[in-house]
């Protein structure tokens, strides 16, 4: 079962954006993938209105939601929609949260995940400050669901730094994870492969790692470099900069092989065996 990892450099225009993904999301189903998954903000970079991007969609009156769920119905496509601004779906004049959709071949949402660690950091960059909690709420749930790919955890970007986050996505039984990103340019020179490998090895599972990649209004510089990495921690496909589509296929024996030789699940005592920090005495080590 192929899966694709979408790599854009996404604007300010929604509808130009919108565009520029069905063309991308057309090339992998032609390249045969069964589900897609598209970067953070792939509908919008750099837009100060977020609420009301938000309030449109959670209304109905927004262009994002009816083209996504058209696009997943003509391609015969499972999506990961990157992330949106999205109102809970009972508040619709709640405060947005980054939203992470899944949505499947018919054009269903199938689940949401809404983004648990927001990035507000100083990065040494030309933007310097970075504060997403200005703009979104947190997330609070962890989210898999099953796919013809098999089963999917759901992660976004900054995520990627809380490893805690990932162990959780495995004990629930997830198969790939799916880490739709805007990493800056600064963070992602020094981070990005390493984090996305690491969240690979220690679950044994597929990262889908989508990504923004080059020069976006702000200004802002993302770091690109999407990937496809495997269970042991091997980079299948990876773009550095610009639009991309990178496809690769689910070794679904292989990696129950690995699970199987190296059962790290099974081994996990920390959290699992009740062990408990405490501290220790100063004369502990002493002879």
């Amino acid at each position: 079962m192929p899966v694709a990892v979408i790599q854009m450099v996404s604007q300010s225009d929604v509808l130009a954006n919108l565009a520029r993904a069905r063309v991308l999301l057309e090339q992998a189903a032609a390249g045969g993938a069964r589900l897609a998954v598209l970067p953070e903000n792939f509908a919008a970079m750099g837009r100060r209105d977020v609420a009301d991007i938000a309030r449109a969609e959670a209304f109905g009156q927004g262009p994002i939601l009816p083209w996504l769920k058209q696009v997943a119905r003509d391609l015969k496509l499972w999506i990961v929609a990157g992330t949106l601004p999205l109102p809970p779906v009972d508040q619709p004049e709640a405060r947005a949260h980054a939203c992470s959709l899944l949505v499947d071949d018919q054009g269903q949402v199938v689940a949401r995940y809404d983004k648990l660690h927001l990035f507000d950091v100083d990065v040494a960059d030309n933007r310097g400050r970075y504060r997403e909690s200005d703009d979104y709420a947190y997330g609070a749930n962890v989210v898999v669901a099953d796919t013809p790919v098999g089963r999917v955890g759901l992660t976004v970007c900054y995520d990627l730094r809380f490893p805690e986050l990932y162990s959780e996505l495995r004990a629930a039984g997830a198969e790939l994870i799916t880490a739709p990103s805007a990493f800056t340019a600064v963070t992602g020179a020094a981070h990005w492969d390493v984090l996305i490998r690491a969240r690979a090895i220690e679950t044994q599972c597929y990262m889908l790692a989508a990504a923004q990649g080059g020069m976006h209004p702000g200004p802002r510089e993302t770091f690109g470099h999407a990937a496809i990495v495997d269970p042991w921690g091997r980079v299948l496909a990876q773009q550095d900069q610009g639009e991309a589509v990178l496809l690769a296929e689910r070794d679904s024996n292989e990696q129950a092989s690995i699970r199987a030789r190296m059962p790290v699940a099974s081994h996990r005592r920390f959290f699992s065996q009740g062990a408990r920090r405490r501290p220790v005495q100063d004369d502990e080590f002493k002879a």
